[in-house]
């Protein structure tokens, strides 16, 4: 089994990249989102691999985050779902608003998914629910230990942007949790709250707040 991988990029494909790695060549599969933030031909990089074997094939899929193999190892365990159409979820979505759709129930990020219709978008919703990856994947760094804000800001801010995702996202956990100690539903709250889940600067007290108008509404 590889795990990681740690080279420099020899090419990037439409749905595939090669990363040289001592003179091997190895072909991965990743999402888009991979795929843009990779840095350019010959420039160091370092991708989360999972290994997907089949009687005619052996795939390799890489990914810059341990968050986006998560998700990808969640979605691959679903009936119906295979590595194409899991990284085609992970292509569109990131791992934040997956996780945001699958706790309030929402299927309508996956319905802007290629592929995914109204009727498969409600069984991941459903199937998916008590599965989503734990935290610590959640907030775990890019492989390359800048972040994607890294490779297309400069590199005084990458680490500011990087940490910035980091927080909002831990604030939206723990006013999720302060909801459910005010007697409201996990799959509620995070409903609630998740129209201002993109806000870059919203405080905690005022995630709170709007939380509370919503569920009041």
């Amino acid at each position: 089994m590889i795990g990681k991988l740690k080279g420099v990029v020899d090419s990037i494909m439409e749905e595939t990249l090669l990363l040289d790695v001592g003179g091997v060549c190895y072909l991965c599969f990743a999402p888009a989102s991979t795929l843009r933030h990779l840095p350019g031909q010959s420039q160091p990089a370092t991708l989360y691999t999972e290994m997907h074997v089949r009687e005619d094939h052996i795939h390799l899929y890489g990914f810059l985050t341990e968050a986006e193999r998560a998700w990808f190892r969640v979605l691959i365990s679903i009936s119906g779902v295979g590595p194409k159409l899991a990284l085609a979820i992970l292509s569109t979505l990131d791992v934040q608003t997956l996780e945001m759709a699958v706790e309030s129930e929402d299927k309508a990020p996956f319905t802007s998914v290629s592929g995914v219709g109204p009727k498969v978008a409600v069984r991941l919703v459903t199937e998916l629910k008590g599965k989503i990856p734990a935290a610590g994947a959640m907030l775990s760094s890019p492989a390359r230990g800048e972040g994607p804000a890294a490779m297309i800001a400069p590199a005084g801010a990458a680490k500011t942007a990087t940490t910035s995702v980091a927080i909002n996202y831990q604030q939206m956990q723990d006013a999720v949790s302060a909801l459910v100690n005010l007697g409201y539903g996990r799959s509620e709250a995070f409903a609630a709250l998740a129209t201002l889940a993109n806000e870059p600067d919203i405080s905690l007290n005022d995630l709170i707040r709007h939380g509370l108008k919503e569920l009041a509404a």
